[in-house]
């Protein structure tokens, strides 16, 4: 039982790690306003469709280590992660709906408030930087989501209803 049970998670937790070894990898210092936020993207992929298996729980436990690669407030990346996953398991159905080119507009405003929360908690902790870096993420996350779909979609996973 529980072999079978991480050979379904397997390759959804590779998935994940391979979008927190993206987050973390150097990048040029022109660049760096405007990396993509891979593990959100991963996340609101996994969460959407896969809502019951990977849900709020999985996103706190992803932003610690987050917080803990970036060096960040300890529970900064985890609450907004937490949020933002809470959100897309809420709509999912609706947002299943929609064809890659249309999701890449709808994941938009998930990717606007994750970064407005980590904009808002920074400036709480007086913590300030320039506002590219917070909404160029957007941009380039959103452009990518048609590829992050494409790849992530190729993942072979099984979820608990296929098995049983």
């Amino acid at each position: 039982m529980s072999d079978d049970r991480a050979s379904r998670r397997l390759p959804v937790l590779i998935s994940i790690v391979v979008a927190l070894m993206l987050a973390i990898a150097p990048m040029p210092n022109w660049a760096i306003p405007f990396r993509p936020d891979w593990v959100a993207l991963v996340l609101i992929y996994w969460s959407m469709n896969l809502p019951r298996t990977y849900s709020v729980g999985h996103a706190w436990l992803i932003g610690i280590v987050l917080d803990v690669a970036h060096g960040t407030l300890l529970g900064q990346h985890a609450l907004v992660l937490s949020c933002v996953v809470y959100v897309t398991i809420k709509f999912h159905l609706q947002l299943r709906l929609y064809p890659v080119s249309q999701m890449a507009l709808t994941i938009v405003p998930l990717l606007g408030l994750y970064e407005f929360l980590l904009f808002w908690i920074n400036g709480v902790a007086g913590i300030h930087a320039p506002l590219a870096t917070y909404w160029g993420p957007v941009l380039t996350s959103a452009l990518l989501w048609p590829l992050v779909t494409l790849v992530l979609r190729t993942v072979p996973y099984r979820s608990r209803a296929s098995h049983m």
